[in-house]
């Protein structure tokens, strides 16, 4: 197992750099010429956007979609070369850590005053219309993770300066007030409140809170869990969000409630969510996965298979790994089906297998940089001596 991990390892990161760090997103759909035709009317704007997201091809070649650089996926490959500068020792995986790193501070949102980050193209979905840059909890929490991961491996300051600056920027964003905790937005336009992005806030301003000492972060950090955990279903899921148009349940942002819970309660040891995190886990591990280690996209329906599902699964499994065998077991067996079933013979990692068809497009966060960090961090586990 180990050896077949280091394998893919290399191979996708080897892709990506060879391909510079450019590859599509999903939801690009809008920065093709087809978008004029849509004459801004956000139904056509998100038909467009759905139409490329699930083409069971790649048609983005013919629609003048071109390969682009994704802050997000910089993000993951950061964080999974700063991994691998732990495991090896080698200087390759810490210059090419610095490398994204540098690129992410030199290609931040601009009009904020803080470090925060968003997508390089206009995203439409049932929740309406994100215009092009407009920073996001989501990206900005996960991108600021990867630079306190950094300043704890490679001890510059500087990486906590900007992991600290993404705190303050989530401190301005609005937030919904209830009797059980408060919400974090996921865009700073407006109140939006969905349970995987204000826990990834709260995750955040509370890793960040135990190296500055920051009463006010972790404050804002304990409302947002109260928010999400008092919201936690009888059997341990949660909806995407409390609105009616939001309540479906599906893998990967599920594993990013259980990362973030864990990340809250090892950074400030409250401890008042464990039997939260338990059950959460418990229906994680019970009900996102086949026999064979197959991810699944939904509690109740397997397919599409997308590659996103399976890294955040990979990586959130071996998160708990270390305390839970069955996590460990678990993370090596989706590792396994993973790597046989969804990375091609030249490295980089295909987008879905609708079951009767695999759709072999390259992503770069969702796919490349997600997988190269999953798998870095399993790797890390294996060096262990966890296997």
């Amino acid at each position: 197992m180990k050896g077949a991990v280091r394998r893919s390892i290399d191979a996708v990161s080897r892709w990506v750099e060879e391909h510079q760090y450019k590859a599509y997103d999903p939801g690009d759909g809008n920065t093709s010429f087809l978008r004029l035709l849509t004459f801004k009317n956000m139904f056509l704007e998100r038909a467009l956007t759905a139409a490329v997201l699930r083409a069971p091809f790649n048609i983005r070649p013919w629609i003048g979609i071109t390969p682009h650089t994704s802050t997000k996926g910089m993000g993951y490959m950061a964080w999974g070369y700063i991994l691998m500068w732990a495991q090896t020792g080698d200087k390759r995986f810490r210059d090419r850590a610095v490398a994204c790193l540098d690129w992410l501070m030199e290609n931040r949102a601009a009009g904020w005053a803080q470090y925060c980050w968003g997508n390089h193209f206009a995203f439409v979905t049932r929740n309406g219309r994100l215009p092009a840059l407009e920073p996001t909890i989501v990206w900005s929490s996960l991108i600021g993770l990867a630079f306190l991961k950094a300043y704890e491996v490679l001890g510059d300051a500087k990486y906590l300066e900007v992991a600290s600056s993404v705190s303050d920027w989530i401190l301005t964003l609005p937030r919904e007030q209830t009797d059980s905790g408060a919400c974090l937005s996921y865009v700073p336009h407006t109140q939006s409140s969905i349970h995987n992005s204000n826990l990834l806030g709260a995750g955040l301003l509370a890793s960040v809170s135990k190296h500055t000492h920051d009463p006010k972060a972790r404050e804002v950090a304990r409302d947002a869990m109260i928010y999400s955990c008092t919201r936690q279903l009888p059997d341990g899921a949660w909806y995407y969000g409390e609105a009616p148009k939001n309540r479906w349940i599906d893998n990967f942002h599920t594993g990013y409630n259980l990362d973030s819970l864990q990340r809250y309660i090892e950074a400030t040891g409250d401890r008042t969510f464990e039997d939260t995190l338990r059950r959460g886990v418990d229906y994680f591990k019970t009900n996102f996965f086949e026999a064979d280690g197959r991810p699944k996209y939904f509690f109740n329906q397997t397919y599409p298979i997308d590659i996103q599902c399976a890294s955040q699964a990979i990586d959130t499994l071996t998160l708990f790994s270390s305390s839970d065998r069955e996590s460990f077991r678990l993370a090596c067996k989706v590792a396994e089906w993973t790597i046989v079933n969804m990375q091609d013979a030249d490295g980089h990692f295909y987008y879905r297998d609708l079951g009767w068809k695999k759709v072999r497009t390259p992503m770069l966060h969702w796919g490349q940089g997600t997988m190269f960090k999953a798998l870095a961090h399993l790797s890390a586990r294996l060096e262990n001596g966890e296997a």
